[in-house]
């Protein structure tokens, strides 16, 4: 193989790798609340986000096109391969770095954050897509206050018709609904995050003049949704701790709308081709309940320290991007 072809290689098995570890990072989204419930134990939990992941992985593509075309222009990069390579190692860097530290940051945010940064740092402020960043960015800022007010409208309306009824039918009930809303919410995981990588591998293969196009090829596809599946199946035990227990004491009923409402809005951003963070969308929804539940019930300082970790992942990502594109630069 030529030197150009190792390099795209190297791209597939760093994207491929960050697809591994947003699965394993982001297991929490889907699984958190029904493992700390007993709705389902955490081997079948896993397994069933897996597979649900696998499958929504699968079934859409319109997210990566986003992700290979909005943010940058992937036609008129000059040195666009040693920006996919210093995007994904940035990326890959502060998601280990948040996952050791058990902070559910954004593997999102930090996608999108260093793709910005190595761009700039390639082709100036404007090597960057503004309208196309700005609506994503606009995406990722409001979808977790929709999930907010979604998790808390619909633990609302819930919390008040089952007002009178025995705890103990609303816990079996809402537990068992609890393996139905971890279900969609691994699907609609995959049909969001796992496209990311397919958007990145995608932009490769067009700055290395593989292809002239952005449609994502079928063996992009069905690699990353094997990646981001056998990541999910090792799970990220320290985040589900974050998000099952240190928010709010979850009941069924809690986790069963948390995940219908961050679910909602996952999908409603994959129809509409923007890529959003699972972890703010299903964060968002579980404050929205609790405060919904009963405000005092919340611990705002977890939920603080979350934010906080939201609101640094871009600019970090972003700069850690542009430091290593400014290394690789010196072997061009």
């Amino acid at each position: 193989m030529d030197h150009l072809t190792w390099i795209v290689v190297l791209i597939v098995i760093l994207a491929l790798g960050f697809d591994f570890i947003n699965g394993f990072h982001d297991t929490a989204n889907a699984i958190a609340t029904s493992v700390s419930t007993r709705a389902l134990t955490p081997r079948v939990a896993i397994i069933l986000a897996a597979v649900m992941n696998l499958v929504g992985a699968l079934m859409y593509t319109g997210v990566a096109k986003t992700i290979g075309g909005k943010v940058t222009d992937p036609f008129k990069l000059e040195h666009g391969l040693t920006v996919v390579i210093a995007t994904l190692i940035a990326a890959i860097i502060w998601n280990l770095i948040t996952w050791w530290k058990g902070i559910p940051s954004s593997s999102s945010h930090a996608l999108i954050g260093a793709l910005a940064g190595a761009a700039v740092a390639s082709e100036g402020w404007n090597g960057i897509n503004y309208g196309g960043f700005s609506t994503i960015v606009l995406a990722l800022v409001l979808s977790p206050i929709i999930a907010f007010i979604m998790g808390y409208i619909i633990m609302f309306v819930l919390k008040h018709v089952f007002a009178n009824a025995s705890p103990r039918y609303v816990n079996k009930g809402f537990r068992t609904g609890q393996i139905l809303t971890a279900a969609l919410q691994s699907f609609t995981h995959g049909t969001n995050d796992a496209q990311k990588a397919m958007g990145i591998i995608t932009l490769a293969l067009v700055s290395a003049g593989i292809q002239d196009h952005l449609e994502v090829p079928l063996w992009v596809k069905v690699s990353a949704a094997l990646a981001m599946a056998l990541g999910t199946s090792v799970g990220g035990w320290k985040i589900i701790k974050t998000m099952g227990t240190k928010i709010f004491k979850i009941e069924p009923i809690n986790g069963f709308s948390a995940d219908l409402g961050s679910a909602a809005v996952i999908f409603s951003a994959t129809l509409t081709h923007l890529p959003v963070s699972t972890t703010h969308a299903i964060t968002s929804s579980i404050l929205g309940v609790g405060a919904a539940k009963r405000f005092s019930s919340v611990r705002w300082d977890t939920a603080g320290r979350i934010v906080v970790a939201w609101v640094v992942t871009i600019p970090i990502a972003a700069v850690l991007a542009a430091l290593i594109y400014a290394v690789l630069s010196l072997f061009h």
